[in-house]
């Protein structure tokens, strides 16, 4: 299982994304979604069955039915079930909303200040069988923002965020303070960077 998410306004309401999400030396990976509507008794699938590693799953605060996954995807090759995937309808329907290719998934999401403003963090990486470690960074990784419930997408660049040898993204958002997010960056100058103003400018912390 690599995430899990109880519905803030119905906690009987569960969904849980299975596979690690994660690139170690001995890595299972999952078939996709499953949603609970009784608090765990019974489960269903509900697809994304290829997406094979699940790494962060959000749901709307008022709605139950919208849900955003972060797939990460297959961990030896390329496959197109990848990226960020949402669901208006609780899991009957997935439209993929922030796709980069075949070689990068999504690992992280927030959201901000409300559910229309999200963030989400995009990992490109492989797991080759002949090495002991992966190439954990690539183009395709970085840090993307939504301010439309995941409509339209921007990446976050510059105005002091890392660019160079982008890995892994971890997002948080600070609960009392929305304009505060952190963010925990595999990178050249890797590290924990702090934006006081939603992700527009950024400083390193340690």
């Amino acid at each position: 299982i690599g995430a899990i998410a109880f519905a803030p306004c119905d906690s009987k309401v569960i969904y849980v994304g299975s596979g690690e999400a994660d690139m170690r030396s001995d890595i299972g990976y999952g078939n996709g979604m499953y949603k609970s509507v009784d608090g765990g008794k019974r489960w269903k699938h509900i697809g994304l069955a290829d997406s094979h590693q699940i790494g962060k799953i959000l749901i709307d605060s008022k709605n139950p039915d919208v849900v955003f996954v972060a797939a990460l995807g297959h961990a030896y090759g390329p496959n197109e079930e990848r990226g960020v995937f949402r669901s208006k309808d609780g899991g009957n329907s997935w439209q993929k909303i922030l796709y980069k290719d075949a070689n990068t998934g999504a690992i992280g999401l927030a959201f901000g200040k409300d559910e229309q403003t999200i963030f989400a963090s995009l990992w490109q990486t492989r797991r080759p069988p002949w090495n002991v470690y992966p190439p954990s960074y690539g183009p395709g990784s970085g840090l993307h923002k939504s301010t439309d419930g995941g409509d339209h997408w921007t990446q976050i660049t510059g105005n002091g965020f890392p660019s160079e040898g982008l890995g892994r993204l971890g997002i948080a958002v600070a609960p009392k303070n929305p304009n505060i997010v952190y963010a925990l960056v595999d990178a050249k100058a890797g590290g924990m960077y702090r934006s006081d103003d939603g992700g527009v400018n950024w400083k390193y912390v340690t």
